[in-house]
């Protein structure tokens, strides 16, 4: 059994605020422990945003129990009547996330049967308590740049890859792994994505979308590389129009990296583009399907090095 960092911050801001709501003689201070348990997030982002709709929520959830049990007392029947309120304005104004919590602590005025100021200080207290303990859990968050990086090396050795096998069919026409290469790289790629995602929420001064970026921009390759593999293998015979291809993809393969914005390719396609133009008519009706097989290839093979320009582009912009 494993017991992850988000575990142990969360067990000791509960005791935390245990410890300083019973020392500040709070009543009902195991609240305090369980308003902490349900605050702490995964993120800096998460826990700030869920701290601030539960402060929010208590405030609404005091000022509707404020009206029912003073219209029906100290009830149960008063309780059910806040719920039918306070539910649906939660809901309404998305401060679902204050529900539960905001109920508990409604129960506090229903026990002690006094909505007095005393009382109203304590409930704030037990709040503003356990709030503070989970914002204060997360301050610590490891830096995941170089888990990032790796993230980024190891995609860009699999691209490597799947461009290699890709250049040997066009010689050999023998079918490789890659469809099930490809499938497990865009699995890992949109894991990849939502890692960079919460790296990005713990750093709330620093708004560099930067591998957010690099992510969403391997995943659309990736995808464009599935209609790739699609087209080589509707292909009976690559060669001979395909060598030209094999060049291509060869050099792509040897230069792909994160720093390479792709305009070297873009124009050795383009030259690609020239060479198929000279080409003779194809004397058969398979020759015919082979060549425009090849010519749709080299389109999607386009728009995968396009995806990496922009990405480029985008990236010297923001400098």
């Amino acid at each position: 059994m494993r017991i992850g960092m988000r575990t142990i911050k969360t067990v000791i801001s509960v005791i935390a605020s245990m410890f300083l709501a019973k020392y500040l003689s709070l009543l009902f201070w195991p609240a305090a422990g369980i308003i902490a348990l349900l605050s702490v997030g995964n993120t800096r982002k998460a826990t700030l945003v869920t701290g601030f709709y539960r402060i929010l929520a208590f405030i609404v959830a005091t000022l509707i129990a404020f009206i029912c049990f003073y219209v029906l007392g100290y009830t149960i029947l008063g309780f059910g009547f806040f719920l039918l309120l306070f539910i649906p304005v939660a809901v309404r104004f998305k401060l679902t996330e204050g529900i539960v919590v905001n109920s508990v602590l409604v129960t506090h005025y229903l026990s002690e049967q006094s909505m007095s100021w005393q009382l109203l200080q304590n409930e704030t207290w037990l709040m503003a308590i356990g709030v503070g303990f989970a914002l204060l859990s997360n301050i610590y968050m490891p830096d995941a740049k170089k888990q990032l990086k790796e993230h980024q090396k190891l995609i860009e050795e699999r691209f490597r890859l799947l461009l290699k096998n890709m250049a040997d069919f066009l010689l050999s026409g023998e079918t490789t792994g890659n469809l099930t290469l490809c499938k497990e790289l865009q699995i890992y790629i949109r894991e990849s994505q939502s890692y960079a995602r919460r790296h990005q929420e713990n750093n709330l001064l620093n708004q560099n979308q930067y591998f957010e970026t690099y992510f969403s921009m391997r995943r659309a390759q990736i995808n464009v590389v599935q209609d790739m593999e699609e087209n080589l293998r509707r292909i009976h015979h690559p060669a001979p129009y395909s060598h030209h291809i094999y060049g291509l993809l060869i050099y792509t393969a040897e230069t792909f990296a994160e720093a390479n914005d792709g305009r070297q390719i873009l124009t050795r396609i383009e030259e690609v583009y020239e060479l198929y133009r000279q080409m003779p008519l194809p004397a058969s009706r398979l020759e015919f399907e082979d060549r425009a097989e090849l010519f749709q290839f080299l389109q999607s093979f386009k728009s995968f090095i396009e995806l990496k320009v922009e990405f480029s582009q985008q990236l010297n912009s923001n400098e």
